[in-house]
């Protein structure tokens, strides 16, 4: 980097609604008021920047589908940005902001496309919540200009989360080893204070480090998101950024080219420390860490057994249960997360009685349909707390449609995102006592290769075990050998006794992924609780004894509170591993 920092410009979109109070997407304004864009561009660069940044953030389909007018848009930011540039000779980068659009590593590609066809040589892709989406876009713009400069931005929390769970140690590290990336960093979300203590924990940075913090964090006036005037603070802060040995500095939501004024100043006027890489800490083997190493390198059969949480605060059945299932010889107990979307006891602290009273190891289920990353993040310190150490990762059941109303699910998170997260927290957080992450195997899914897929992508992620859904038909036993032939990590065979006729006919018509042979329905029909019984137990081991050298284990989930049938199966279960089946 030549002497001094890369000084950008402050936020434009929040800047843009406060000079015209116009609440519609500022990038639309590069043809409707492209005056208006160029001077503020002009009252950026009057306050010392040396590089700005295109208004075109977000100009990608989620702005405008059709491609000949979004590509009208992108063109005139550029222009925009190109003629407000030019007297003071300053850097014009194509901004390229983070998408969560499926189609977001297709639409990087053709927007840098568009910017090289303009003449961009310079390119930041900011506001990322994950590194891999732009990895085909920085190879196209490298191979089309070998001289072009690609700068990377992570949008992170304070605690160093982005919204998809990936913690910003691993997502620099990614962009860092990356030839092709030029300098990596972080902006948005974060103020000053916070980013000053993220780019500090790094101890020192082996490409040039990226500083633009939001002005601090708004409040909300009148249903307006409102910054507070602290430009001397900004200023303050980023001038620490920059003797910290950030190298690229500028502001993001909230600031102001009063900001950048008095933040330029008072960078020009600091001293560089020099910094170096501080060794990592050396970690033992914990307990738990120990544990859960010997739970993963047994060779018998392991038996899981699902209890549902109650709907009302008496838990007195679950504890009960537990005490009489481990005593029967079931190795752990899970504890879905409401399931069916119908409110029920908290997972994990149901989970943390059970553990603590009924003294059986658990795995309490979280699913992301209730929660936000925030949530998510609570219920995970709450359940380290307690000593849980195994967890089972999942979307979540659909929320309850009612009538026309929208489903209130808050789905921030899917399965992958929490099985990353946890991991991330895992190496950041709970780097002595790891979470054991489990995840979801559906083997009644129609296009089961494509869910086999799925599977594949949360091993990779990070799941150590996966659990299947109920297997009832030949099908479902096919596609859990092939799963075990294909994924390289602890299977647990799902197995659903049902609890009678009734009961079954409502999961083979109400209950998704779940698929009962009719005639085993069929076979219920009038008959005694106790004949029932006897019938699924019977059914239940024989679908145990097609898949019991393909599983690792078995996740059998209690019908109806019916813990008589699943203490049945488990003797079924262990006579097979006796008798040799």
């Amino acid at each position: 980097m030549p002497a001094g920092p890369l000084f950008f410009d402050g936020a434009f979109g929040t800047y843009y609604l406060r000079l015209t109070g116009d609440e519609r997407p500022c990038e639309l304004a590069n043809r409707t008021d492209a005056q208006t864009v160029r001077k503020i561009h002009r009252e950026y660069l009057e306050a010392g920047s040396n590089a700005i940044k295109t208004n075109t953030f977000a100009a990608n389909p989620s702005l405008e589908a059709d491609p000949e007018r979004l590509y009208a848009v992108i063109k005139a930011g550029w222009e925009n940005a190109c003629a407000a540039a030019k007297p003071y000779g300053a850097r014009v980068f194509a901004d390229i902001g983070g998408s969560e659009l499926e189609t977001a590593a297709a639409d990087y590609e053709q927007i840098s496309g568009w910017f090289l066809s303009l003449g961009a040589k310079d390119f930041l892709f900011e506001t990322l919540a994950e590194y891999a989406l732009i990895v085909p876009a920085v190879e196209k713009i490298k191979k089309a200009a070998p001289d072009a400069s690609v700068f990377v931005s992570f949008a992170v929390s304070p605690d160093g989360y982005t919204r998809r769970g990936l913690h910003y140690r691993t997502l620099l590290g990614e962009a860092w080893e990356n030839g092709g990336i030029d300098a990596a960093g972080l902006n948005c979300v974060c103020g000053p204070s916070h980013m000053l203590k993220l780019a500090g924990s790094l101890g020192g940075f082996p490409k040039p480090f990226i500083a633009m913090p939001n002005a601090g964090y708004p409040s909300a006036i009148n249903g307006r998101v409102v910054f507070e005037d602290n430009a001397d603070y900004f200023a303050q802060k980023l001038a620490e950024l920059y003797e910290t040995g950030a190298d690229i500095l500028g502001g993001c939501c909230g600031s102001t080219p009063r900001h950048i004024a008095l933040a330029s100043e008072r960078v020009r006027r600091a001293e560089r420390r020099e910094k170096t890489v501080q060794p990592s800490g050396q970690h033992g083997i914990s307990e738990t860490r120990r544990k859960n190493t010997d739970f993963l390198a047994r060779t018998d059969k392991v038996i899981a057994v699902e209890l549902d949480p109650p709907l009302d605060y008496d838990c007195s059945f679950l504890l009960s249960a537990s005490a009489s299932l481990k005593a029967d010889g079931a190795d752990m107990i899970t504890i879905a997360d409401s399931p069916l979307s119908r409110p029920r006891a908290d997972s994990v602290m149901m989970a943390a009685r059970i553990r603590r009273e009924a003294g059986i190891e658990v795995l309490p289920h979280i699913t992301c349909r209730d929660r936000n990353q925030n949530a998510l993040k609570a219920s995970l310190l709450g359940a380290a707390s307690e000593g849980i150490s195994r967890i089972l990762a999942l979307t979540g059941d659909p929320p309850i449609q009612t009538g026309g109303r929208k489903p209130d699910g808050v789905f921030s998170f899917n399965s992958y995102d929490l099985i990353s997260f946890i991991e991330s927290l895992n190496d950041e957080l709970f780097t002595e006592n790891p979470f054991l992450v489990a995840g979801a195997l559906n083997v009644n899914a129609v296009n089961f290769p494509a869910e086999l897929a799925r599977a594949q992508r949360k091993v990779a992620l990070g799941a150590k075990m996966l659990f299947s859904q109920p297997i009832f038909s030949r099908e479902a036993v096919e596609n859990f050998r092939a799963a075990r032939a294909a994924l390289g990590c602890k299977l647990f065979a799902g197995i659903l006794p049902v609890a009678g006729y009734r009961n079954a006919v409502f999961l083979a018509n109400e209950v998704s992924g779940i698929e009962i042979p009719p005639d085993v329905v069929e076979r219920l029909r009038d008959k005694t609780p106790e004949e029932a019984a006897e019938i699924s137990i019977a059914y239940s081991a024989g679908i145990a004894r097609q898949i019991y050298d393909e599983a690792d284990g078995f996740y059998i989930m209690t019908p109806l509170r019916r813990v008589a049938i699943v203490r049945g199966l488990m003797r079924e279960i262990k006579k097979m591993g006796e008798t040799g089946r």
